[in-house]
């Protein structure tokens, strides 16, 4: 086990510390150097809280070759209060009463503790001074004042007492250690030490306590050395203590060496080990030790076991392990645990088990205002926002958490407009606007996209304080870029004083989402020449999206080298990054290597390679990884369904009744509502598979009022397979609710064109060109040499623009012997007919293609990318290309990929 260590245990030697760190501080001045000046204190107790600075501090361990002094600490002020003066004592009472009296201070000390009765500790702090200093009462009342807070009272005690032993001293390190004061409770056992008090296992523990809040592994090398040599180590309590503290500092095999050395171990030292083991999501170690944790005998899981390996389970979605776990706990008597069950709520949410969080939810009998905030986050993570808003207005009591819990699920789930009226809400009945609620609220602004009420959330978040908090700043960022204000983002960036590598990546994710890439691009370089961007886990998410886009895998591969080097992959959004980049850029071979390689996977990870073979239009192998996932009993979320029911179009063979059993399981079997997408995701298949019928029937009998695209998605399968009827009436309501919208023109003119009725395309087209349409422009770039060479519709910008003509051109006249024929019907221009040839003849696609070729050796494959569909003329110009050239061609639209081969394309012609 110890070779999982973080850094290598072979320096470690036996867990002993480095002798020099023995030797007084003048021998060793480093160790005085270690400490940082102390944390003030926001809400300091009534009294001054230093100790005497007439009191030599100084420490000598009582072995004889090894002291460390008090100048090893910093020079600071300290928090303890001075001493009071010595107050004369009254006259001592008989034995016999005093110990009836000290019988009665116990037990009235005990209910004063038990109760929070400060007046009953201070009566008898007061019957207390009436005797000779019995030093077991001091410290019984020393510990009651710090059990009720009374610390500047329990130091009064402290500093009046004539000798103090380790009970006094412990109790104080102790409540320095756990209160903020980590230094003051360093102070105070070099004190202990230089009394000449021997320290015992509850003083370790509070020492190594304080070590452990202020990470001072150095420190802590000492205070085991020092156990060692009082023969402690052994004592349970305090490996613990050293095991938290190893771990703690990054040493997680030097606390593994400990652990596995310890010859008595108890809950907490399982419970040390196995958190630490999650903590570096390393989920089987943390299964293991918990199965070797039950068979250990008198040692029986406790709450925060349970926690931790239900955390471990749902870090992994290891939904079987996880129930394994559920029924251990039911075993030893943990049903009612609210802590235990709220874990295991966010356990089935996380495997996307909901029915599995609703009949726990039913069973809890007493639920804390956590709990059912953990059941609403579980329906807005299943999109049951009415079931979440009804338990939040049952709820017998809210707090900010459980009013952010649900501003942040309705903007989680798209529903931008009732978000922002919820916080509205918030605002209005004076709730706490913590810095998850704005950035919440501001993500809600950025779904609705309109510019004046990004303007009012701006004006909020400016009134409300956003300037030193990077995550509002990068959700701005994305609402600037989301609404249409490149510009105020610009200006916001240009205008930050230090630009952090969040501003960087939040600008750059601006400029890819508005179609901007090569921007993007060259402002990622900008930030990583100039130094002052660290390409962390969220910069490498976007940067691979922005490769993904652009086709660029050069680059792509540089920032996965970086990932690997940087120790990214454990983070899913990287690696799901990795695997959507390698899939855009025609490598599906390494996006499959890299996500069986995945030792834990969510959502994302499943949806980046159903993706990537639906790119490819590889139907048959993105249905079968559907049913991997289905049997890892992994969650899928709406955009999983709409891509598995779009696969059905790229299938072998018709498997229409599948995907109509499909599409139907998303509410019954799922919680899932389909959307206007899904919709048309599932016309799409009917009607590519001829069942246009059913098609149009099912967009009828749609619980909604159906949009554009679900139309058009009819549209496009009357046109391949030339049915004319249905498609007049598509034609007809598609043209009712969207009468501006050109693409809707180009489908009705092709669906003419399929039915050869040629007139009747052409009158479409110009009637196109009389309203002005025009298709977006056509963008078509190919990466050559980590440069990216972009081409427009008759371009002549680029440096060799002579040689690419005079290729093009010569081509033309190949594919035109081989029988290719120039379609002029996709010319949108009002020209004469041998115009619209030039115009043909150079489009995007065509030009980035004969450059690919002039560049590129024989026989090597063609890539390039375009921005909007490929036109049927290029389609069918790079089929005789592929013939003439004998090269393969690999291009990518907006419909995926087409690889053209000996004259033929993957995609069969339907694009």
């Amino acid at each position: 086990m110890a070779t999982m260590s973080s850094r290598p245990s072979s320096t470690f030697h036996l867990l002993l510390p480095p002798h020099p760190l023995l030797f007084p501080s003048h021998q060793n001045p480093s160790l005085s150097r270690r400490f940082p000046p102390p944390k003030p204190c926001l809400s300091p107790p009534p009294s001054s809280l230093s100790l005497s600075k007439t009191k030599p501090h100084h420490l000598s361990f009582s072995s004889s070759t090894s002291q460390l002094h008090q100048s090893s600490l910093p020079n600071k002020q300290s928090h303890l209060p001075d001493f009071p003066p010595d107050t004369p004592s009254a006259p001592p009472p008989s034995l016999e009463d005093a110990q009836i009296l000290y019988s009665k201070c116990i037990k009235r000390l005990r209910v004063s503790a038990r109760h929070g009765d400060v007046e009953l500790a201070k009566a008898v702090h007061a019957s207390v001074l009436k005797f000779e200093e019995c030093t077991f009462l001091v410290n019984a009342l020393i510990i009651t004042y710090l059990k009720l807070g009374r610390v500047s009272d329990a130091y009064t005690v402290f500093g009046d007492m004539l000798d103090p032993d380790v009970v006094s001293y412990t109790a104080f390190i102790s409540c320095f250690a756990k209160s903020g004061y980590e230094f003051d409770a360093i102070e105070l056992f070099f004190e202990m030490r230089e009394n000449g008090v021997e320290p015992n296992k509850f003083t370790f523990v509070a020492l190594l306590t304080a070590c452990n809040r202020l990470m001072e592994l150095e420190l802590g090398f000492v205070v085991h050395s020092l156990i060692i040599r009082l023969g402690l180590l052994c004592n349970v309590y305090i490996a613990n203590a050293l095991m938290g503290l190893y771990y703690k500092c990054g040493y997680l095999g030097s606390a593994l060496q400990l652990f596995d050395k310890m010859s008595e171990r108890d809950v907490a030292s399982w419970n040390t080990i196995i958190v630490a083991m999650v903590n570096e999501l390393k989920y089987e170690n943390a299964f293991g030790l918990f199965r070797k944790m039950q068979k250990v005998e008198l040692c029986r899981a406790d709450h925060v076991t349970l926690c931790s390996v239900m955390s471990a389970c749902a870090g992994c979605c290891a939904y079987k392990a996880g129930r394994e776990v559920h029924a251990h706990a039911l075993k030893i008597g943990y049903e009612g645990d609210l802590i235990v069950n709220n874990a295991l709520i966010a356990f089935y949410t996380r495997c996307g088990r909901f029915e599995d969080v609703e009949a726990l939810f039913r069973r809890i009998p007493i639920k804390d205002v956590f709990t059912w905030t953990s059941m609403i986050t579980a329906c807005m993570e299943f999109g049951r926002v009415d079931l979440a808003m009804h338990i939040f207005d049952t709820m017998p009591e809210r707090n900010s958490v459980s009013y952010t819990a649900v501003l942040a699920g309705l903007s989680r789930n798209n529903y931008g407009a009732k978000a922002l009226g919820f916080f509205r809400r918030m605002v209005m009945e004076g709730v706490e606007i913590t810095d998850q609620a704005l950035t919440s609220a501001i993500a809600a602004a950025s779904l609705v996209m309109e510019k004046n009420l990004s303007e009012e959330i701006h004006g909020f978040a400016v009134k409300f304080g956003c300037g030193s908090n990077s995550l509002i700043e990068a959700a701005l960022f994305d609402m600037f870029t989301r609404c249409g204000r490149m510009p105020d983002a610009q200006k916001m960036f240009f205008r930050l004083d230090r630009i952090r590598t969040v501003d960087w990546t939040s600008m750059i994710g601006g400029y890819a989402r508005n179609g901007q890439p090569e921007e993007a691009l060259t402002l990622f370089h900008k930030g990583v020449v100039e130094g002052t961007m660290d390409v962390d886990e969220v910069a490498s998410a976007v940067v691979l999206g922005l490769c993904g886009i652009l086709g660029h895998e050069g680059m792509g591969k540089q920032i996965h080298c970086h990932a690997l080097k940087s120790g990214y992959l454990y983070n899913l959004e990287v690696v799901s990054g990795i695997i959507s980049m390698y899939s855009k850029c025609c490598n599906m071979e390494d996006a499959i290597k890299i996500f069986n390689a995945m030792s834990a996977r969510d959502t994302v990870s499943w949806n980046s390679l159903i993706s990537g073979h639906l790119l490819h239009r590889n139907g048959d192998e993105a249905l079968a990884l559907w049913s991997r996932m289905e049997l890892e009993w992994v969650k899928p979320d709406p955009l999983t369904f709409l891509l598995v029911v779009s696969s059905y179009l790229h299938t072998r063979s018709n498997l229409v009744k599948d995907c109509r059993r499909l599409f139907h399981s998303m509410k019954a079997v799922y919680n899932i509502e389909p959307t206007s997408d899904h919709y048309a995701a599932f016309v799409s298949v009917l009607s590519r598979w001829a069942s246009l019928e059913e098609a149009e029937d099912t967009i009828v009998n749609m619980p909604f009022e159906p949009e554009p695209n679900v139309w058009r998605a009819l549209l496009k399968g009357c046109r391949v397979h030339s049915d004319f009827e249905i498609g007049k009436r598509t034609i007809k309501r598609i043209l009712q609710m969207d009468p501006q919208d050109p693409s809707t023109y180009i489908l009705v003119a092709n669906l003419y064109s399929a039915s050869a009725r040629w007139h009747c395309s052409e009158m479409i087209r110009a009637e196109m060109r009389r309203k002005g349409f025009s298709k977006h422009p056509s963008r078509s770039w190919i990466v050559h040499q980590s440069r990216i060479h972009s081409f427009y519709a008759r371009d002549r910008s680029h440096v060799q623009t002579k040689d690419i003509y005079s290729g093009l051109q010569i081509l033309v006249v190949e594919c035109m012997k081989a029988g290719y024929v120039p379609d002029t019907s996709f010319v949108l221009h009002e020209v004469e007919e041998y115009q619209k040839y030039n115009f043909l003849c150079y489009h995007s696609a065509k030009l980035a293609f004969t450059y690919g070729l002039l560049m590129t050796r024989a026989g090597r494959p063609i890539r390039v990318l375009k921005n909007i569909l490929l036109c049927g003329d290029c389609h069918n110009f790079l089929k005789y290309a592929s013939v003439v050239t004998k090269r393969d061609i690999c291009l990518r639209d907006t419909s995926g990929f087409h690889f053209f081969s000996d004259g033929k394309c993957s995609c069969k012609d339907h694009w």
